[in-house]
C-alpha cells in the first residue's frame, strides 16, 4: 500500500466563506462520522488545518513579500491506499473537504 498527501485547497474564482446553519453543521458532522468509519484503517493521519509558519532557506534573508501557505492550503490529511484513484476517492468522500470554491489535490509519497 502506498501512502498519499491529500492538500485541501481553494479553487480559482471559488466561493470563499460560505457559513452552515447549525442543522447544516450537525448533517455534515454526521456525513464526517460516517465516512470516518467507513475509511478509518486507510486515514494514516487526519491532519488539520495549518498555522503560522516560517520560511527557511541556505540564504540568512529572502526579499518578501511571501504568500501564507496557509491562504493557499486549507489544510491536509495522509491516506493509505492501493492506487492514486482510490486515493482520490478517499478523499472525494469527505464532507466537507471537496465543495464549492476548494478541492483536494492527491499526491503519492515516495518513501525510500
Amino acid at each position: 500500500m502506498s501512502k498519499y498527501l491529500c492538500i485541501q485547497r481553494g479553487l480559482p474564482g471559488g466561493v470563499e466563506g460560505v457559513a452552515l446553519s447549525p442543522e447544516q453543521m450537525q448533517q455534515m458532522y454526521s456525513a464526517y462520522q460516517a465516512w470516518q468509519s467507513k475509511f478509518g484503517a486507510k486515514i494514516v493521519d487526519l491532519g488539520g488545518r495549518l498555522g503560522e509558519g516560517r520560511l527557511v532557506a541556505s540564504t540568512p534573508k529572502i526579499d518578501g513579500p511571501f504568500v501564507e501557505i496557509k491562504e493557499l492550503i486549507g489544510g491536509y490529511m495522509v491516506v493509505s491506499a492501493e492506487s492514486l484513484d482510490e486515493a482520490a476517492d478517499i478523499a472525494r468522500g469527505c464532507p466537507g473537504l471537496v465543495g464549492p470554491g476548494s478541492g483536494v489535490e492527491v499526491i503519492e509519497i515516495h518513501t525510500p
